[in-house]
């Protein structure tokens, strides 16, 4: 199988043209070249499709082989491959995902996409489609700050679904906080019927927070797009922050900006290429 080793602020994944390729049972092949000793090393899988909707398709896998609907940073290199490979030569693409389609606009050096910005959609704020367990029936429609308990410790969430659930926690020293504790507590909590990636974030200023992230199916990853821009749209809803807002993770900064007359937001980062090899699945 060919394959090119890409990585948006760390968040790394295997990418195969499926154009030019087929992958047999892609959940197996997920998880071994996920394999950071043993395979290529990786946070997992994703295929680039042709697609009947769209310029190409995203299908993501999870180092775990779990299949998931979306991924920021992991669009963001879909797009600069189908760019810098020919496949879809437009400074505008759009992209199918689980989670729908998604439209990337690029920022072009000598003919290679340096930087990209995606319309990540409209937030999903209410129980049934984020999906959670309201603590009351005051959280169905959103939860904003709801109480929730874990490890006998009680904490306050903003769920967001950016295609995928976000549990979002406010801390105040991020670098004090117990992250190996309880970032799997809330992955696999009762709240989140389908898990969650957690959040933990800490106020900088009014246009600048940190973040930690506990991916569901992965674990810590030095980055996530999705997780970013539910963390942006959870401190606008709790009035900690401006519209625009960077996000520090710990493989770099994202920009997220929120347009509260469409009720969308974009998401601006960079994309790499790491290499490109061959591997026996």
């Amino acid at each position: 199988m060919k394959f090119t080793k890409m990585e948006g602020l760390g968040n790394d994944y295997v990418y195969v043209n499926c154009f030019a390729e087929k992958v047999e049972n892609p959940s197996e092949v997920a998880k071994k070249v996920s394999d950071r000793h043993f395979g290529i090393g990786s946070d997992g899988l994703i295929l680039i499709n042709p697609s009947k909707v769209a310029d190409c398709e995203m299908e993501m896998y999870n180092s775990d082989g779990s299949r998931s609907e979306m991924c920021g940073n992991g669009i963001r290199c879909v797009g600069k491959y189908v760019y810098d490979h020919g496949i879809v030569k437009k400074d505008s693409i759009s992209v199918e995902t689980l989670a729908g389609i998604k439209y990337i606009d690029f920022i072009i050096e000598d003919d290679k996409v340096k930087m990209a910005t995606v319309n990540m959609g409209a937030p999903v704020l209410d129980a049934e489609n984020v999906p959670y367990v309201p603590y009351s029936d005051e959280y169905k429609e959103k939860a904003v700050s709801m109480p929730i308990t874990a490890d006998g410790v009680e904490f306050k969430t903003t769920c967001v679904s950016m295609g995928n659930p976000h549990s979002v926690v406010f801390v105040d020293k991020l670098d004090e906080f117990d992250f190996e504790r309880f970032g799997p507590i809330f992955e696999c909590h009762e709240t989140f019927p389908r898990k969650v990636n957690a959040e933990f974030v800490e106020i900088i200023d009014r246009t600048h927070v940190r973040m930690r992230v506990y991916e569901r199916g992965a674990g810590e990853t030095l980055a996530c797009g999705t997780g970013a821009t539910a963390v942006a749209m959870a401190c606008i809803l709790n009035g900690y922050t401006e519209d625009e807002v960077r996000v520090t993770l710990l493989g770099g900064d994202l920009i997220i900006r929120y347009d509260r007359e469409k009720n969308l937001l974009f998401m601006t980062g960079p994309a790499t290429t790491v290499f490109d090899g061959e591997i026996e699945v």
